[in-house]
C-alpha cells in the first residue's frame, strides 16, 4: 500500500487546499496503478513550523511563501 508523504510550511494551505492535494494525489496513484489503489493509498500531510524550512539559506515564513505565490500569480496574470 502507498504511503504519499507531503512537507508544507505551516499556515501557508488552507484546510481546503490540504484536502484537495489527498484527492488529487490519491486520484493520480489511481491513474498509474488502477482503481484497486484507491483504498489502500494514504496521503499523510506534515506541517513544518514556520521559519524551519529553508531554502538557499534563508528560512521561510508562511508570509514569504504568500508573497511569491502573489509574485508568480502577476507574473502570469
Amino acid at each position: 500500500m502507498p504511503l504519499i508523504t507531503v512537507h508544507l510550511i505551516e499556515n501557508v494551505f488552507s484546510p481546503e487546499d490540504k484536502v484537495e492535494m489527498i484527492t488529487k494525489l490519491t486520484d493520480t496513484m489511481v491513474e498509474i496503478e488502477g482503481e484497486a489503489m484507491r483504498n489502500v493509498t494514504w496521503v499523510k500531510i506534515e506541517e513544518v513550523p514556520e521559519g524551519q524550512w529553508g531554502i538557499g539559506g534563508t528560512a521561510l515564513t508562511a508570509r514569504m511563501v504568500h508573497s511569491m505565490q502573489d509574485q508568480q500569480a502577476t507574473s502570469q496574470g
